[in-house]
This record gives C-alpha cells, structure tokens and sequence, in this order.
C-alpha cells in the first residue's frame, strides 16, 4: 500500500503538468493565427519602418544608412513638417469639445425627455457614414458659391459676399475640424450615454441627501464615475483625428497651400507623390512617438489607470 500511495502522490503533479502543458498548447493553437498576422502586418512593418529612417533610399537604388540626417532634416529643415505638426496638434486639440458636447448630450438624452429613442438615433446616425461621404457633404455646406452655410449666411443679410471657407487660410482648418467634430458626435455620445447608465441612482440619492446640489452631483460622481469612457472617448477621437487622411484629402486636399496639412497627408505626399520613402518613415516615427505621448498624457491627467479594468 506504501508502493501504491507513493506511485499515487508522484503520478497526480506528472498528470497535472500534462494537462497544463496541453491546456497551453491548446491557446497557443487559437491565438497561433492571430499573432502570425499580428507579427507579419504589424511588428516587422514597424521595424522595417524604424529602419528606413536611418536610411536613404527608394525603389530605384540600394539602400545606404545615412544616421539621423532625416531627422535632422525634419526638425531643422523643413517648414512644412512643423506646419503639419501644429495642424495635427490642433486636430487632436479639438477632440475634448467634440467630447463635451456629446457629454452635454448625451446627459440631455439620458433624461426623461419624450422621444429621446429619436434624438439617440438622429445624434448617431453621423458615425456610420463613410468619411468620404462625409467631406462631401461638409465641402458641399461650406461650398463659396452653392454651400449651405454661405446661402443662409447671405439670405439672413449677416455677410454681402460669400465667405471662401475652404479657401481661405483663416477658415479651412477650423472647417476641417467642424466636419470631423460632427462625424465623431455619435461614437462619442453613445460610449458616454452607456458609461452613464452604469452609474448607480442611488449614489445621486444618498449625494442628494448630504446637500450636495446638480452641479457637484455632477463634478463629484457623474465626471468621477465617466473617467473611462471620457478616456476612451478621447484616445479614439484623437486617433481618428490624426488618421484623418480621406476627411482632409477630399475636403482641401491639404490646401490652400499648407493650411490643412496634417502629419498623415504629408507622410502620404512624400512618399506617394515624391517618391521619398525614406523620409516618410522619419515622419511616421515621430508621428508614432507622438501618439503614445499624447495618449500617455491624457492617460496621467485622467488619473494614471482610465483605461484599467478590474479583476475580481
């Protein structure tokens, strides 16, 4: 019995190991296609990319390692990367008014207001539209001769001569930006209007009764409690902001001259138009660096871990 207690005791840790290793084998054979296109579409593009901008190079020479001088060029050099640096950099900026007024409405929505299932769906139906249709209907509105808004701006008698949105560099970025505002509104409110209803009555409730009054009711739970969905909010309005390519290219195309020119519509010049591969992944580099700063810091103002779930 000694024998069969001491084969028991030394078989149940080899029967355990065995179901661990085939349980791992197991997820890596459902994650195994996953990770090859993660690795093949993701990680070497990115390192392929990291090299080329140590290096000189296009499609009708061999490749010669030339150090920083990309860089070097971009920041001491070119004018337009800095102008396109402070575009994208307005675009993004414009992400957190997009974000509170979907805030606004979303809580007009959550309300007891009649036909709010209507309002719902006329807010979001801005977010399925394809981009492109969405820079034609904006390019349409702020069209100097046949727009909407230059229509109604002269039919009021509030201007005399239309207003050349889309041509002038006072007007064009912001009209970008108003157009990409509107196509985000939806997303934005629908991720807020589920982030509130999560929000349980009874802690306005119990707030109510201490005193407090709706607007530190709103400060103390509602902004408190909506962290990670303004967070998430915010880092999908940026991205999609800064990958804006088919908003601005349809609208003004960059134009006029530099004045829309974001970082995304100059890397696709470079390299599409003027052939300067090399350089183009310099820009996308420090588009990429740009990003994870940009998220990083929105991450720590909103309290180090928005984006944290919890693990009970």
């Amino acid at each position: 019995m000694a024998t069969a207690a001491i084969d028991t005791a030394v078989r149940r840790p080899r029967l355990a190991e065995r179901r661990s290793t085939r349980k791992a084998v197991l997820i890596l054979s459902f994650l195994a296609p996953s990770l090859v296109i993660f690795i093949l579409y993701r990680i070497l593009p990115l390192g392929w990319n990291v090299l080329l901008s140590f290096e000189a190079w296009s499609p009708l020479k061999p490749a010669i390692f030339i150090g920083l001088d990309n860089y070097q060029e971009m920041f001491f050099d070119d004018d337009v990367f800095w102008q396109a640096l402070w575009n994208t950099l307005g675009i993004i900026a414009s992400a957190p008014l997009g974000i509170a007024i979907a805030l606004g409405l979303a809580l007009l929505v959550n309300t007891e207001i009649r036909g709010r299932d209507i309002y719902r769906t006329l807010i979001f139906l801005s977010y399925p539209l394809m981009t492109v249709a969405v820079a034609i209907i904006w390019r349409w509105m702020f069209d100097e001769r046949v727009g909407l808004i230059n229509y109604v701006a002269r039919s009021l008698h509030l201007v005399d001569q239309p207003i050349p949105f889309l041509n002038s560099f006072t007007w064009a970025l912001p009209c970008v930006i108003a157009a990409n505002i509107w196509q985000m509104l939806g997303f934005y409110m629908i991720i807020i209007l589920t982030g509130l209803q999560t929000i349980p009555g009874n802690l306005y409730e119990a707030a109510e009764i201490d005193g407090a009054n709706a607007f530190r009711r709103f400060l103390r739970i509602t902004l408190q409690l909506l962290k990670p969905s303004l967070f998430l909010c915010f880092v999908i309005g940026m991205l999609n902001s800064v990958t804006s390519f088919d908003l601005v290219y349809v609208m003004t195309a960059g134009g006029p001259g530099r004045a829309t020119e974001i970082l995304i519509t100059y890397i696709y010049k470079l390299a599409f138009t003027q052939t300067r591969f090399d350089y183009a992944a310099a820009l996308t580099v420090t588009f990429f660096v740009l990003l994870l700063g940009v998220t990083w810091t929105a991450n720590r103002l909103s309290g180090g871990n928005a984006g944290a779930v919890g693990m009970d």
